[in-house]
Formats: C-alpha cells, structure tokens, sequence
C-alpha cells in the first residue's frame, strides 16, 4: 500500500496537494464514522435499561445525528477529487506521455506495438485515475473506521475489544494468499488485453490484404488466435476472483458465529449484559465488513499497480542526450565519420564504419539492394537512434550536441510510404508549420502539384482524408507530403523513394514538385530505379552495411563495379516484354 500510495503521488503531479487534502478528508470522516459505531454500546445500554434513561437516548441520538451530518459534509467535500480533480489529472497524465512519446528515441517506439500503446495512454491511465482517489479514500475507511471501533470498544471493555478481532488471525494470511494469486492473473490479463489491442489495429489495417487472401472473419487465425487466449486467460481469472470472495465471506461468518458463542458465554457467567451483546454484533457486522472488501479492494489494487507500472516502464524510456556543449546547426553539409550503427536486440552491423561528406546544397543518392543500409543512414541523420561508434555531423556539429526538436526542424522528411491524418487536407499540411496562414499552405499545395486535385474534392481543403489518408490515391497522398514539406521549407531534405509505388502520370507530377522542393537545399534521396538519380552530385553505393562505391553517374560507370552492372540490368530490362 506504501508502494502504491508513493506512485499515486508521483502521477498525480500538479494535483498532489488535492489528493492529499482529499485523503486528510477522508481520515477525519472515517474516525467520526468509527466513533458513531462505538457510540451504539452506551446507546442499546440506555435503551435495554429499565427504567429507560429517555435524557440519555436523545444525547447519545443527538451526537448521532450531528456526527453523521459533519461526516456526510467531509465525505461530499473529498468526492471532489474523484469527481472533478480526476479528469484533470488523467489530462495531465496523457500530456506527459505524449511527451515522454516525442523525447524517446524512435527505435525504442518502433519496438512497441500500436495497440500497447493505446492500452497505456488510454486505458492504463483511465482505470488508474478512476479509482486513484475513491480507492484511496475507500482504503482509509476500511482501515481507520475498524480501527477507532476497535480502540474505543478496547476503553469500554477489553474482552470485546479482543473478541471483534477473532477472525483477523485466519483472514490476513488468507488475503496475502488470494492477492497473489489475483495479481497474476491480472498481469496476464493485462498482457493479453494489450496483444488483442494490437491484433485488432493490425487486422483493421490490413483488411485490404486480408480479403484478397480471404483472412477475414473466423479465417483471420493471427486475430483468433489472440481472442482465443484472451477468452481462456479470462475465464481463469473469473474462476479465480470468485474463490477469495467466498473464502473471505466464510472467515466473517465464522467470526461472527464465533463472536456469539464468546458473548453468550460471558452472559452465562454473568460479565456480560445482554444489551452489550446485542451492540457488540451490531458493531462486528461494520467490523467485519472490511475483510469482505479485503480481496475486492486487492483486485483494484492490482489493477492500478498494473496501470502504474506500464506507465512508469513508458515514462522511464531514457530520452536521447544532448552532450556538451548544446550547440545550434548554421551549416548543413553533413559527415559521417566512420560510423556504426546496429539496431537493438540484433547482433548484426547494420552500418559499419560508414564515411562519407555530402556538401550544402548538393543531391546525394544512396543506391544499392535491400537491407543495404540506405534508410539507415536517413533514420541516423534524424536521429532515429544514436550510433555505437564514430560520428555523424551537420555543419561540422556532432548531432547528439543538437537539442532533437532543434535537428527535426532543420529536416523534411518525404517518406515512400506517406503516412497521413485522418483530419483535413488543410490541417494535414498544416502539421509542418501550425502558425501558416492558409495562404502559405496554398502556396505549398501550389507548389506541390496538388492544389489542382484538392479544389475538385466535395470540400477542398477541408474535406477530411481517413485514417493513413484513404480517401486519397498514393500520387495524391505523396503530393500532400511533398506540400508539407515545402511549408516547412527545411535546409536538409531525405527522400525515401518517393515515386516507386506511383503511375507514370502521377510520377511526372510528384518528380516536377520535388524538383522545386529541392532547390537550395542539401538533399539526400534513396532510389532503386537509376535513371531518376543520374544527376545526383554524388551516388553512394551501399551493401551490407557498407558504401562500396562512390562517385557521380559517369564516374561510377567508369569503375566498372556493382553500379555498372545494375545499371546494365535495369537499362536491359527495359526492352522487356512478354512473350506470348
């Protein structure tokens, strides 16, 4: 409980002096709970007393009725936490991970799943800040209200104070034992609600390919799969949050008995009245209450538990460092110098010991087979991750010096695959720079060679594209990155192949809206069919990891190496034509 109460705080951030006074609320309001409990010995003593003290009774139902009005005013004043405070907090909670999400390198993101990290900004955080103030307040009452019951029934006399904890020695191993078992079960099933989640993303995503290879409905088996275990893990878990309750309501039924037998005995030997029975069992009911809520407040416990540490595992994700001294980019040529880099959990180099200068304001292909090294390099320059040894440097300036936000707005990225908002055309150019004014965003659409097809849609700028933008075709989709890029007119731009997938009429217009993107800037493009970098200042040939060759168009052609020869087979095969 310490453990969790020292996370609640730490999530609650700003709002900590609110949970706090909510919880100072809540011991006041328990003892004053606790005291009207005790309040029934004297009370059943005065009304079971002949001749009945009628003065008494309307004291003691007097102090009742006050202490219950100045309980139910502490109670009402700290639900303003769990009514009002929670929202803000579960706000402030998703602010910090969505930040946390911007500050952690991209390989670390990448290595996460989508539906994961739904589970965690949504869910995780809903359940936790849900319960984080009335479980708090509902803990103290089942600990404090038995508490001041129990030390006010010890001043009155010590034997009943003794006898309401009879089922206390049985029930506390007992619960250690249920909660244990309960906690697992609900790791898995937290585990198996985040898998689900992922399928889910992945299958929605995928529908087009899973009709065509008719993967849908019952026959998607990756998704049955995963409902399948999902169902199973739930099921055990239902069995199991069904034996602690009955374990725990049998313990307070044997306690209660237990307690009868007791007080009847001491009726017997004439040291205990009737009336003081009668209270006693009134008062154990409350008592006893608690342990039936032992197990049910361990669930949610382990619930939030869960939550905090799927929070608390996102949130300590180191960012990248700035090394000393943070420095600004004035110049943009860019260096690597004898770089190698792998990716996580893999043995092998994906660059190694990598050098190459590319000037300002020069073209640079990268060329060469898949798994070469080429969006390596772009992902290094934009600081996807930080390399293992050596260094890459833009204007002289080692990147890890460079604050990342600062380096991300000296680069325009146009990536093969355009990955677009479900939002509108305007707001999903918009993105690159939120303070252009509409004119600005049309003159990059202009630009772009999309303003034309955008002014025939239903809506023009605003009409809303779908989730990765579907609505639009790839050559439309890749003329809306291109427009993104040129608002936010970056000195650095990396082009990852951005007219493979198109149409020879849409490759001609995306190819003449690069053409203007490119101008006065340091470009690097990665391209798999030659004859669009024939141009190129300089043409990096990568395999394995590493650049083999080098050089301009001419030059490499020269040297009669691996870039000779695939420029022979592309030139070769396209003569191609099928035979009948």
């Amino acid at each position: 409980m310490f453990q969790t109460y020292r996370r609640m705080m730490t999530v609650t951030g700003s709002y900590r002096p609110q949970l706090q006074t909510a919880l100072l609320l809540s011991v006041i309001a328990s003892i004053i709970q606790g005291i009207i409990f005790a309040l029934f010995f004297p009370l059943f003593s005065a009304l079971l007393t002949q001749p009945i003290d009628a003065q008494r009774v309307w004291i003691l139902l007097g102090g009742f009725g006050v202490l219950v009005v100045i309980e139910g005013l502490l109670r009402w004043r700290e639900l303003d936490f769990s009514w009002l405070t929670s929202s803000k907090v579960a706000h402030e909670t998703r602010l910090k991970l969505a930040e946390q999400l911007r500050r952690i390198p991209l390989q670390d993101l990448s290595r996460r799943r989508s539906g994961d990290l739904n589970v965690v900004m949504s869910g995780n955080v809903s359940e936790l800040v849900m319960w984080i103030g009335s479980l708090a307040t509902l803990v103290i009452q089942t600990i404090v209200v038995p508490l001041i019951t129990f030390l006010i029934t010890l001043w009155i006399d010590w034997r009943l104070a003794v006898a309401l904890l009879v089922a206390f020695p049985i029930a506390v191993p007992t619960y250690r034992y249920m909660r244990s078992l309960v906690k697992a079960m609900l790791r898995d099933v937290a585990a198996a609600d985040a898998e689900t989640a992922s399928r889910v993303v992945e299958y929605a995503q995928g529908l087009p390919v899973l009709r065509a290879t008719q993967q849908i409905g019952v026959r998607s088996q990756r998704l049955q799969t995963t409902l399948e275990r999902q169902r199973q893990i739930q099921v055990k878990g239902q069995r199991l949050g069904v034996l602690p309750s009955i374990t725990m309501a049998t313990l307070v039924e044997v306690g209660v008995v237990a307690l009868m037998g007791l007080g009847t005995l001491f009726i017997l030997q004439g040291s205990l009245s009737i009336p003081m029975l009668f209270a006693l069992l009134v008062i154990a009911m409350r008592f006893t209450e608690p342990l039936t809520q032992l197990i049910h407040l361990a669930s949610v416990f382990d619930l939030m538990e869960i939550g905090l540490e799927r929070i608390e595992a996102l949130m300590s994700i180191p960012a990248l460092p700035v090394q000393p001294p943070a420095t600004q980019l004035t110049r943009f040529d860019i260096t690597f110098d004898q770089v190698s880099f792998r990716y996580a959990d893999q043995t092998e180099w994906a660059l190694q010991d990598v050098s190459f200068h590319l000037p300002a304001r020069s073209l640079t292909a990268l060329v060469g087979p898949s798994g070469g090294g080429k969006t390596t390099i772009t992902r290094l320059i934009s600081r996807f991750a930080d390399i293992q040894t050596g260094a890459i440097r833009i204007g002289g300036v080692d990147i890890r010096q460079v604050d990342p936000a600062a380096l991300m707005r000296s680069l325009s990225v146009v990536f093969q695959d355009v990955y677009l908002f479900d939002d509108t055309i305007l707001n999903n150019i918009r993105m690159a720079k939120p303070d252009a004014t509409d004119a600005d965003i049309e003159a990059a659409a202009r630009a772009a060679n999309c303003h034309e097809f955008i002014t025939r849609l239903p809506d023009g700028y605003e009409t809303r594209i779908g989730d990765i933008g579907g609505a639009l075709s790839g050559g439309e989709r890749q003329r809306i990155s291109i427009a993104r890029a040129m608002l936010k007119n970056a000195p650095i731009v990396l082009l990852d192949e951005p007219t493979s997938a198109l149409d020879t009429e849409s490759e001609v217009a995306v190819q003449e809206a690069i053409n203007r993107l490119v101008v006065d800037k340091t470009v690097i493009v990665i391209a798999h069919r030659l004859s669009t970098v024939v141009g190129s200042d300089l043409i990096l040939v990568l395999a394995d990891g590493q650049v083999i060759e080098q050089g301009s168009h001419p030059e490499l052609l020269a040297q009669q190496g691996r870039y000779a020869s695939m420029w022979t087979v592309q030139q070769q095969s396209q003569g191609w034509r099928i035979a009948s």
